[in-house]
């Protein structure tokens, strides 16, 4: 039985419940990769090439062409680690049913979105998830909504990513929850039409672009518990750059994700790599200032995991979850887009004994590709 999705696939777009959805500012602010992943594989390993910092020397003439200093390529991996679905099914008897009421097609549609709901809600906190574990350095304070009375966050935000080395070419987000949101929405300045060049604001509620960054909202948002240590101090000396840092003397735990701090050292720097054998681990570029032996290491507390980055530090690879040659059971296929989130699903049909089987599906993997280019607003 062909085409049994064709003439339901309008429906799912004039639903005439109003289905509930979240905020996905993360998925709109990422690189989006939904054909280079056909061929790969669910778990595995795709790999990216990453070219280290240059090295440069004396240009000195000679007759003999010089041999060039050789140079490391080194390379990432992005894995498509979830295949997930939403599996809706019906006999005709609970369609003889609904149809005395609001009709089958209605509540397919209603079904289908909170479908797309719910897997794009998934996405959206993986995505989020990767942008704040991977961030280089952080801003703000734990437990403290930012921008209170101002919006000068922002121009710290984007000074840790241009001092890194991050392109400023409009790709760059900062992609909040809603309590930092509604605190830009409140500053009195950005309400002011003379002041801020806009009513759109003050009419709509749009948060328009500030310091070269584009603001979105997310509900994927985290806000991790925060480890335990206390009383480290670092074990030997290490230099600009370095990110695996060797402390001791102290209790308890730090985890990926966590703020640090060192005595002297203004920065806040995010672990990459919990602690473990005595040494922590932070996201490149590593350390900003030099660290002598004994200096105090401290823990922030747990806080809002607010982010901002380069929409090409942050990539979503999908796909439709694989079926073998020759297809399965289903008796149609069909790719829908969510209009909310625009990721796209597969929508398949399958045909049993006196009833039918719906699936929304998608495998997806998430990576954060460039630590630099990520950065970390405490909330």
């Amino acid at each position: 039985m062909a085409n049994v999705l064709t003439d339901l696939a309008a429906d799912i777009y004039v639903a005439a419940d109003v289905v509930a959805r979240e905020l996905t500012g993360g998925l709109t602010a990422v690189t989006i990769n939904a054909n280079g992943s056909e061929r790969v594989a669910l778990n595995d390993v795709v790999r990216s090439h990453f070219t280290r910092a240059a090295t440069v020397g004396d240009t000195s003439p000679s007759m003999t062409i010089p041999e060039g200093t050789d140079q490391t390529v080194d390379n990432k991996t992005l894995t498509i680690n979830k295949s997930r679905s939403v599996q809706i099914p019906w006999t005709g008897e609970d369609m003889k049913h609904v149809n005395n009421g609001s009709g089958f097609e209605t509540i397919y549609g209603d079904q289908i979105r909170q479908a797309m709901r719910a897997l794009a809600n998934e996405m959206e906190v993986d995505v989020m998830n990767a942008a704040y574990l991977a961030a280089s350095r952080a801003i703000g304070t734990a437990g403290t909504t930012p921008f209170a009375s101002n919006f000068n966050e922002l121009a710290e935000l984007r000074k840790i990513l241009v001092d890194n080395g991050t392109p400023m070419d409009n790709q760059v987000s900062v992609v909040m929850d809603t309590a930092a949101g509604t605190k830009l929405r409140n500053l009195a300045q950005l309400q002011k039409v003379n002041e801020n060049g806009s009513d759109q604001l003050l009419r709509n509620g749009v948060l328009l672009d500030l310091q070269g960054l584009m603001l979105k909202e997310s509900a994927g948002i985290a806000t991790p518990t925060a480890g335990t240590g206390s009383s480290y101090v670092t074990n030997g000396t290490f230099a600009v750059g370095d990110t695996a840092i060797s402390i001791d003397t102290g209790t308890g735990t730090i985890l990926a994700g966590d703020v640090i701090t060192f005595a002297g050292d203004a920065n806040k720097y995010v672990v990459a790599t919990a602690l473990t054998g005595g040494v922590v681990t932070i996201a490149a570029p590593g350390l900003r200032k030099s660290l002598a032996d004994g200096v105090a290491v401290t823990l922030a507390a747990t806080a809002t995991k607010n982010v901002a980055f380069h929409r090409r530090a942050v990539e979503i690879a999908m796909r439709a979850p694989a079926v073998p040659d020759g297809g399965d059971a289903a008796v149609d296929a069909t790719v829908i887009q969510d209009p909310f989130s625009g990721m796209v699903f597969e929508l398949r049909a399958y045909k049993g004994y006196r009833k039918s089987m719906f699936e929304v599906a998608s495998a997806w993997g998430v990576k954060a590709w460039k630590p630099e280019f990520i950065a970390l607003l405490q909330g």
